[in-house]
């Protein structure tokens, strides 16, 4: 499977569910403890930590003087747009379910913006007007869109849309002025919309053949016929995504696996048909794109699990040279239309996303955004650290370790495995406040990268195929054996935790390594593959082969997947469980966690479930975060610390 497609559809809300289900539980907002290096370390309540604020999306307004966003500051995420100058923000929507910014449109203020329906996933695209009132351009219960980019003269922008057919996404013009919608391309083929030129007449779209084979196209709108060209044709298995085209329309740039274990950018020149390298690193490149003449050309690369921003200015091919700023890792980079200013976000393990512009060649950049709770002393957070360990087979094992500031040989903390989504996803630096409310409250993190993972290699990413809960299980165990043998662990007090795929890890390590976890935190898991393989919702369908290739066909792997499913091996579950689930997740249905829950409890085993009836795959409403928050950290109190008994 495509790994960025992968990464999409099975773990795209592990990012917002995770940060979500963070904080703390003492009955003050600020605590201090002495640890044995006599150092100070003041721990912070749940609501402190969500005084913390999340932010994303940096799109300029056409003369440059805002910045569109989405904040969850008011409990939800909300759009503002924020002056680039003061920082002084507006709010622009107020429901009660999450809005997502797309852009500014090119001439005027209004605003495109995504939303769902209590985390159901059905996104829609919707306007703001200039007066503040909101427009859905693609109604319908059922329907799923996508914005795709507007036309180098703004008369036109794209969406794709499943509202023909729930299983497949066709493209559509719509008018900027009228918003009337015209059909593009009827998608009957599974194809999926990767990049469409500035001049709108081409169409690169991908297709997924199996986890290790995709292949890319280009649709010419001009021809009559409307059959999309290959043009990745390849011997053996090897990906190819499109990533974008040149200003000029004269350029697909696309990645690829083909060359080597890594994804390098490569270039396909629509008129000579000829392809060529663009750039190349020793991890996998990650993303490409241009401002709007072409001048600056931004990359990605993603380096051991943290994310390295390039920015090249193409007129001297050399990389910009930016102002001194705070620590952190560069995303999120946009330019203004003029391309005299340029938004971004920086992100650290202890500061959360804080937005910033720049002026073009000054000295300093505009700090806009203090996003970390001004009760929060930045210094009693943790920085990570990059450990590797063996696994039972030699196997390298890559993860991220937090290490508690109150931990030392002379006082041994209690630590977590925690397992990412997926599968194919990864566990990276950057703030995360439900890891670092936990390891602020003396408990540490050892976030695995088991084989499987994306960012290690192509050869590392399917070493799992087909043995999910068994090899990839294994490398949690050897990582929980690496915890126990650092000096300043507890080495009886280990558990594990995780999201969505890693959910089904927590519950499959509780179900077969009955006797190797204390506690397990389940997080909506997998628990019965047997029906998660044969409810994905409609829209996975093009990319349900790969799916299937990876993790089997329920057609014909029914028994292996019974086999490794916690749900019908959860008499073996002895250790106690936490499950938290949302009522409208579309990905692992309520059914899951509700059946988990019943078994483990006739088993006479401790089990706490927490259920939101307004989320889905993902929890967005801070309220929500708050209290699953408090639940994990008096879960683990209580049946890790051994404290029994809710602590706040």
């Amino acid at each position: 499977m495509n790994k960025k497609l992968q990464f999409a559809a099975l773990a795209c809300a592990i990012s917002i569910a995770l940060s979500g289900c963070s904080q703390s539980t003492s009955t003050t907002a600020v605590t201090t403890v002495q640890s044995q290096q006599t150092q100070q370390v003041s721990t912070y309540n749940a609501k402190t930590f969500f005084d913390t604020t999340a932010i994303m999306g940096s799109s300029f307004s056409p003369n440059g003087d805002k910045v569109l966003v989405s904040s969850d500051e008011s409990g939800i995420y909300s759009l503002y747009e924020v002056d680039a100058k003061t920082g002084n923000k507006t709010r622009l929507t107020n429901f009660q379910d999450s809005t997502y910014p797309v852009r500014y449109f090119p001439n005027d203020e209004r605003v495109l913006f995504t939303k769902d329906s209590g985390g159901n996933e059905r996104f829609h695209v919707y306007v703001r007007e200039l007066d503040g009132s909101i427009t859905d351009l693609t109604p319908g219960d059922e329907t799923r869109a996508s914005f795709a980019g507007f036309t180098e003269d703004s008369s036109e922008f794209f969406i794709t849309s499943n509202q023909r057919d729930a299983k497949f996404m066709d493209l559509y013009r719509v008018d900027s002025k009228t918003y009337k919608i015209t059909p593009v391309y009827q998608n009957t083929l599974g194809l999926d919309v990767g990049a469409i030129s500035p001049d709108g007449r081409y169409i690169a779209l991908s297709k997924n053949n199996t986890n290790k084979d995709s292949d890319t196209f280009i649709l010419d709108t001009y021809k009559k016929t409307l059959k999309p060209q290959l043009i990745s044709k390849h011997n053996t298995p090897a990906q190819y995504t499109p990533e974008t085209f040149s200003v000029d329309s004269k350029y697909l740039y696309y990645s690829t696996d083909a060359k080597g274990e890594f994804s390098q950018v490569w270039r396909y020149e629509l008129a000579s048909e000829e392809h060529s390298p663009v750039l190349k690193d020793n991890w996998d490149v990650s993303f490409i794109y241009f401002s709007k003449s072409g001048r600056y050309q931004v990359s990605g690369v993603n380096a051991d699990a943290s994310t390295k921003v390039t920015v090249i200015d193409t007129q001297s091919d050399k990389e910009i040279a930016m102002p001194q700023l705070p620590a952190g890792n560069l995303r999120g980079v946009n330019f203004s239309a003029d391309e005299k200013s340029m938004a971004f976000y920086l992100n650290s393990d202890t500061s959360p996303s804080n937005l910033f512009v720049w002026q073009v060649g000054s000295n300093k950049a505009q700090q806009l955004s203090n996003t970390l709770s001004k009760e929060i002393d930045q210094n009693d957070l943790v920085e990570s650290t990059i450990v590797r360990f063996k696994s039972f087979d030699g196997l390298e094992i890559p993860g991220v370790l937090y290490k508690p500031k109150q931990a030392s040989s002379n006082n041994k903390v209690p630590a977590l495995i925690w397992v990412h989504g997926g599968p194919g996803g990864q566990s990276r630096t950057g703030y995360s406040a439900m890891q670092q409310h936990l390891v602020n409250h003396g408990y540490a993190i050892f976030a695995v990268n088991n084989r499987g993972s994306s960012g290690y290699g192509k050869t590392f990413f399917h070493l799992d195929d087909k043995k999910h809960g068994t090899d990839d299980l294994q490398d949690i165990v050897y990582g929980k054996k690496h915890l126990q043998s650092l000096d300043w662990v507890d080495a009886e007090k280990i558990g594990i935790i995780g999201g969505s795929y890693g959910g089904f890890m927590t519950a499959a390590a509780l179900a077969f390594e009955p006797e190797e976890f204390k506690v397990g935190i389940n997080i909506f898991g997998v628990t019965n593959w047997v029906r998660t393989l044969n409810s994905i919702p409609p829209w996975w369908e093009s990319f349900k082969k790969a799916l299937y290739d990876e993790m089997g066909d329920p057609a014909t792997d029914g028994e292996r997947h019974r086999a490794i499913s916690p749900l019908f091996h959860a008499k073996n579950i002895t250790k106690p469980l936490m499950v938290i689930q949302g009522a409208n997740d579309p990905r692992v249905l309520q059914i899951e966690s509700d059946e988990l829950v019943a078994a483990v409890k006739a088993n006479g085993v401790p089990v706490e479930y927490v259920l939101f009836d307004d989320e889905g795959h993902g929890f967005s409403k801070k309220e929500n975060r708050i209290s699953a928050s408090n639940a994990y950290l008096n879960f683990l109190d209580t049946y890790l610390k051994e404290r029994f008994g809710p602590q706040g």
